[in-house]
């Protein structure tokens, strides 16, 4: 079927799951559905991919399940956004360009990469 986003496809099918992604026990956890498209959500989705360590405290995400203001100096008021990501259990996240299922993906798991092992070329 010619024009199928199978990314879209792949990042639907992780709904639900967790995975374990190293030996200290840090994991993976995904909830994806579609929605109407709105302005906060124009792709259609509700999303949160978030990566915790063993005892579940979130150590990064991506996610809009709420807005997040975008960065700009004190007289200039910015538009929120819902896309965004949080680096740490207790960052409020900051903004993130969603582009495609794909890209969320791939912009994931580097994350994931980076914070799992660091010091790994």
């Amino acid at each position: 079927m010619a024009g199928r986003d199978r990314s879209l496809d792949a990042l639907l099918d992780l709904d639900g799951q967790t995975l374990v992604v190293d030996d200290e026990g840090n994991m993976a956890r995904f909830v994806v559905r579609r929605t109407d498209a709105t302005e906060a959500r124009p792709h259609g989705l509700s999303y949160s991919l978030t990566l915790h360590d063993r005892t579940g405290r979130r150590l990064m995400g991506f996610d809009n399940a709420h807005a997040v203001a975008r960065p700009g100096g004190r007289f200039v008021e910015q538009p929120r956004v819902y896309d965004h990501v949080h680096r740490g259990h207790d960052d409020e996240g900051r903004p993130y360009e969603f582009v495609d299922a794909g890209k969320l993906i791939e912009d994931f798991w580097t994350e994931v990469e980076r914070i799992v092992a660091p010091d790994e070329d």
